[in-house]
């Protein structure tokens, strides 16, 4: 590991607990601590912690910062609801997807409305130089706090109680997914939301920099009752893929447009955004190519790049993401084809080094957790 690589307040922790350090989006982060298949089901039965501290924390202040955002994104942002969170995306002019956010709707202790943005560690200084790019006239200022700050997320069906044990002061029981507050969380001034990208229920912490090994080192005692574990951005590529949330880079890219990616939910119409007319022509459009599931017959693992093929080896579309999926027990990939395949029932292939590997397309997402059951 590189000293030229970015390193979160939690560095020092992961190394002595044996976490394998490797180079994302130049920072230098956790793959694993042991088992990515272990970290995986831990999260899907109990509680797991993510430093997610390399993801990009930026907010917004000034009259027209709601008219700034609305210039930037898809979603229209007056109509967030105080403490209201939304999955974005920032299109250019084509509609290419230059990120995929989370907005923020928060109120400040003065009640004055304030919004912030969470982006992909790799895309932050783009977005950052692409929003001030388009500022143009807004009354806006863009204030980045992700040096200033760590960000851990609490994943699992026993998160919520883990993280209560530190402030049982907080309904965190009550708060709705998706939604967020400034809060006085252990003394610290906080910024907690019911968010994640797992699949999971579970709260993200955002708390000052110098705070944030003594909050990770509480939730780990908290959290023994729950055979707590700290988790890897491994296991939180499997998580995702499980619950068919697209990641940039893979599912997402500049050459592709949210129709493709069945992202049309994230787009709200109704406002005058950057790609709007790209992307209004593209929604009426016959589509060359849509976002599938995948599910193999076979135990090999579909990877990024490999052909998706009929029955006479003509390509189809390619291969995003696939991995082994820990809970499910099945190989599964996400990737693109022509739509004339992409039905779900349809019988496809995937050219596995050669080798053509049986393949079905399913219906997204792969798990659910309000319906799949996790037996005793």
């Amino acid at each position: 590991m590189t000293d030229t690589l970015a390193k979160t307040p939690l560095h020092d922790w992961h190394h002595r607990h044996q976490g394998k350090l490797v180079d994302f989006a130049g920072w230098a982060m956790p793959i694993h601590y042991g088992s990515i298949s272990d970290e995986h089901v831990a999260t899907r039965q109990n509680v797991t912690l993510f430093d997610v501290s390399h993801m990009g924390r930026i907010s917004f202040e000034g009259p027209d910062a709601a008219d700034l955002l609305n210039h930037i994104l898809t979603r229209n942002v007056l109509k967030l609801r105080p403490n209201q969170v939304r999955y974005s995306v920032v299109t250019n002019e084509s509609g290419g997807i230059l990120d995929d956010v989370l907005v923020y709707h928060w109120l400040n202790s003065a009640a004055s409305p304030r919004y912030s943005l969470v982006v992909n560690a790799s895309n932050r200084d783009k977005i950052v130089q692409w929003i001030e790019e388009h500022r143009g006239s807004f009354d806006a200022k863009l204030i980045d706090h992700t040096s200033q700050t760590a960000m851990i997320a609490v994943q699992g069906p026993k998160a919520i109680q883990t993280v209560n044990q530190l402030d049982a002061s907080i309904p965190f029981a009550d708060w709705k997914y998706y939604t967020g507050q400034p809060v006085s969380f252990c003394g610290l001034d906080c910024f907690i939301s019911r968010t994640g990208y797992t699949g999971e229920d579970g709260l993200e912490l955002t708390v000052p920099a110098e705070s944030a090994l003594g909050i990770w080192e509480q939730l780990i005692e908290a959290g023994q009752a729950s055979q707590i574990q700290a988790a890897g951005l491994g296991a939180r590529d499997t998580l995702r893929l499980e619950a068919a949330m697209p990641l940039y880079g893979h599912e997402l890219d500049e050459a592709t447009n949210p129709i493709q990616a069945d992202l049309g939910f994230a787009i709200n119409w109704d406002h005058e955004f950057i790609g709007k007319a790209a992307l209004e022509s593209a929604a009426n459009a016959a589509l060359d190519r849509q976002r599938i599931g995948l599910m193999l017959d076979g135990k090999r693992v579909p990877r990024e790049g490999y052909s998706i093929v009929d029955a006479s080896g003509q390509p189809l579309g390619t291969v995003t993401s696939g991995t082994f999926a820990p809970t499910l027990q099945k190989s599964i990939a996400m990737g693109y084809v022509v739509p004339s395949v992409a039905a779900v029932g349809t019988e496809l292939f995937v050219d596995i080094r050669g080798r053509h590997e049986a393949a079905r397309v399913v219906k997204l997402p792969f798990y659910n957790r309000n319906s799949f059951s996790k037996g005793s």
